[in-house]
């Protein structure tokens, strides 16, 4: 297993690194003049793939991606921890929601209103009952107006004057207030689902992962965080976003409310929080949300979700100009998963896609036959800066004698030789080999598909 692992400036190299795949803009030191292209290689952008001597003479200053072997084993996340909690938790955790549901919603100012009018009208009734017309116990001076108001009184035609007339008044008040109780009790009960859903921050909590949108990509964000030791709080405004039974689930405070609104930001504790990360679809949105954040809480680190990729940048040199003293990122989805859709189907052997600032890189497989670049070089000499680096070398597969000796042959020969991850840089490439690379876009055009560049694109 490989990672790309993000070093800052001067962090001593491990023995677990493999090579260094990219060097990073001052960007990545929160200088706003620093957010060049990653495709465009200069002393202050980004760097894909530097030779040594680029590496050497910048580790100091700019941060560094290293591909790095992951050779250790990963205790239980925290959302198996989570999720396989005794019985005893379990119920002392219902008890605790119990606790903390909203009750008070039903004792709002407008609920109040309403019944009471509705009492007080019924008491005024009950009482001219109980003077005026024939008399009545006082349980059935109140009774009768009772039925009168909600029409499910029989019709007062053997009775006096009066009583026939405060049959009809009440069920006149019936038809005024009856649908003022409805949309009252209504509204009230919508409001205590909404809140009771809400499972909001303790008063204690700090240093936490505040997510905005619980879409497809904050659901997975959300489901990747709960597998580490970080503390997160989850916002959407829409009860059935996709990440909110996840949320429940994993015991994630949770508040279904707009971000936007003012004071929502509060109960999500942004002035204590060390993340934010605004993913919701609307770009809009998202800037008044940071630009919101950044009011409470100046040096809180940015993730934001923008469409469109430049749009992006200008969002990203713009905040970091206005807050030099926090970390802020803008990225397009679209533009980070682009060249995975495009490798996918024009078909190239590519293994997996790491994004990198603003650009990426890819890793793909090719056999060294019939690649002039590649065969009969080293792997220094074949190493060509800012378009590709040969990571590993091993055996090439045999061509298989039928359809169904493809799989077998092709895993007798990875189980013999396996790939080489520390190849010697004397070592020569020969047509039976096979080797792993990390490329840039240009440089997978240049092995795939014979693309040469323009001189003067590989000049700058």
């Amino acid at each position: 297993m490989f990672r790309g692992e993000v070093r800052p400036a001067g962090a001593p190299p491990r023995p677990t690194d493999l090579t260094t795949l990219a060097v990073l803009s001052g960007a990545h030191q929160d200088d706003p003049a620093g957010d060049d292209s990653a495709e465009t290689p200069g002393e202050d952008g980004t760097q894909l793939l530097p030779d040594t001597m680029t590496v050497d003479r910048r580790q100091f200053t700019h941060g560094r991606l290293v591909l790095e072997e992951v050779t250790h084993h990963h205790a239980p996340s925290p959302a198996t921890r989570r999720t396989g909690g005794s019985s005893a938790r379990r119920r002392a955790w219902i008890r605790q929601r119990i606790a903390h549901l909203p009750w008070k919603v039903f004792l709002a100012r407008e609920v109040i209103a309403v019944f009471g009018a509705l009492a007080a009208i019924v008491a005024l009734l009950a009482l001219c009952t109980w003077l005026f017309a024939h008399p009545h116990p006082w349980w059935k001076s109140l009774y009768l107006p009772l039925l009168d108001t909600f029409t499910m009184g029989d019709p007062a035609t053997d009775e006096g004057a009066v009583r026939r007339w405060l049959q009809l008044i009440a069920g006149l008040v019936g038809l005024a207030v009856l649908p003022l109780v409805v949309a009252a009790a209504v509204g009230a009960t919508e409001a205590f689902r909404s809140a009771s859903a809400n499972n909001p921050p303790g008063d204690d909590l700090t240093d936490h992962i505040v997510i905005v949108g619980l879409g497809k990509i904050g659901t997975r964000v959300l489901a990747q965080l709960c597998t580490t030791d970080h503390r997160v709080v989850a916002v959407d405004r829409d009860p059935t976003a996709r990440g909110a039974a996840l949320a429940h689930e994993m015991g994630v405070p949770l508040l279904l409310e707009d971000a936007a609104a003012p004071g929502v930001l509060d109960q999500a504790r942004i002035r204590h929080s060390r993340s934010l990360l605004v993913l919701t679809h609307d770009d809009g949105e998202n800037l008044d949300i940071v630009m919101a954040a950044r009011e409470a809480n100046p040096g809180v680190r940015v993730v934001m979700r923008l469409y469109d990729d430049d749009f992006a940048a200008t969002v990203q040199r713009t905040l970091r100009a206005s807050y030099p003293a926090a970390l802020t990122r803008s990225r397009s989805v679209s533009a980070l998963a682009a060249p995975s859709f495009a490798a996918a189907m024009m078909g190239r052997h590519v293994l997996g896609v790491m994004p990198v600032e603003r650009g990426s890189l890819l890793f793909t497989c090719v056999d060294v036959a019939g690649h002039p670049e590649l065969e009969g070089r080293s792997v220094h000499a074949a190493f060509r800066e800012n378009e590709w680096r040969v990571l590993a070398v091993g055996a090439a597969a045999v061509p298989p004698t039928s359809a169904a000796t493809d799989t077998l042959a092709g895993l007798r020969v990875r189980g013999r030789t396996g790939f080489d991850w520390r190849p010697a840089q004397g070592r020569v490439l020969r047509a039976g080999d096979r080797v792993v690379l990390a490329t840039t876009r240009r440089g997978l055009d240049i092995l795939i598909a014979g693309v040469q560049p323009h001189p003067a694109d590989r000049r700058s």
